[in-house]
């Protein structure tokens, strides 16, 4: 079963929805409207009653105006719109952001540590976070893995391109 049909009686997470190409639109506005669709190759309709939340970090207006996005979609998915800034528009939340990730990683890996160091996270902080989210993830993910067992994570945990690492305030390595 596709995924539709997984989320009846609950909610889909549509992901980069921006990037989706407009035949691929048209499909799920299709199933927006008439809450069915039929799988491919089926003839039968299955009824779904599906809650979508959809994310893109693309400015959908000028998408549609480019004629990549279509206007009628946006208008069935715009109920309500959260705008969530960008990483670096909101330094604030990296050592709450990092620590979540830490723990999450350090309990799935069984692998204790001491947390971030001062010198880490002011560069966790400093950094622009150009892949946002995602980036400050697999950055901790990482540092997780190779940091020492008991002991803190440092910068050379982070293993952030050198360029990145100065950047970020970072000293010789």
């Amino acid at each position: 079963i596709g995924k539709f049909e997984q989320s009846d009686q609950g909610t889909l997470f549509l992901d980069e929805i921006g990037d989706m190409h407009i035949s691929t639109q048209a499909k799920i506005l299709r199933v927006l409207q008439d809450q069915n669709f039929s799988r491919l190759g089926g003839n039968k309709s299955i009824q779904v009653d599906v809650r979508v939340v959809a994310a893109t970090n693309k400015d959908l207006w000028t998408e549609i105006e480019l004629g990549n996005f279509r206007a009628d979609l946006y208008y069935r998915l715009n109920v309500v719109t959260l705008h969530i800034p960008p990483l670096r528009k909101r330094r604030e939340d990296i050592p709450l952001i990092a620590e979540f990730f830490r723990r999450k990683f350090s309990r799935e890996i069984r692998k204790k540590n001491k947390g971030f160091g001062p010198e880490t996270m002011d560069l966790l902080c400093n950094h622009q976070w150009p892949g946002n989210i995602r980036e400050l993830k697999n950055l901790v993910e990482r540092s997780v893995l190779v940091a020492e067992e008991g002991e803190e994570i440092t910068a050379k945990d982070l293993a952030m391109a050198g360029k990145d690492y100065f950047a970020a305030g970072g000293k010789d390595r």
